[in-house]
């Protein structure tokens, strides 16, 4: 009697296909280096936000303007330094593609706030008017 499979047949394994696992893995990889790196743009700074006992966590949407002020009064936006005149410019620019851009201000503790007003000051004259200011939760 004839064997209904040949040896050619029987020797063939099948096994796990590795390629399209590995692929998944690297593009893991990669999305978490992406935003690992977004992550570290926005915290750079050395800034310790105030800490607020009524602040809520707010899901972050995506396309936001993080400015960042320090101590000093330096104003931060994708680790590039902006005077008041620079700053204005950049966000009726932006104001302009996006009219309802959000801009979240992380300013220092220690900062004056005369600083934190030239900020909302630039977003006034640049028809921005939402506005979120970066706190810590009180434990």
């Amino acid at each position: 009697m004839r064997p209904l499979v040949s040896k050619d047949m029987q020797k063939t394994d099948l096994g796990f296909p590795l390629a399209p696992l590995v692929d998944i893995v690297f593009i893991t990889l990669i999305f978490y280096m992406t935003l690992s790196i977004f992550y570290q743009l926005e915290n750079e700074l050395s800034i310790s936000v105030p800490k607020a006992g009524q602040s809520e966590e707010v899901v972050r949407s995506p396309g936001e303007i993080i400015i960042n002020i320090d101590r000093e009064g330096k104003v931060v936006v994708n680790q590039k330094t902006f005077e008041q005149d620079a700053l204005e410019t950049m966000l009726k620019r932006i104001a302009s593609l996006y009219p309802n851009q959000p801009v979240i201000i992380r300013a220092d503790q220690k900062t004056y706030h005369e600083s934190v007003i030239r900020v909302l000051d630039a977003c006034a004259a640049a028809d921005i008017w939402n506005i979120a200011f970066s706190t810590l939760k009180e434990e």
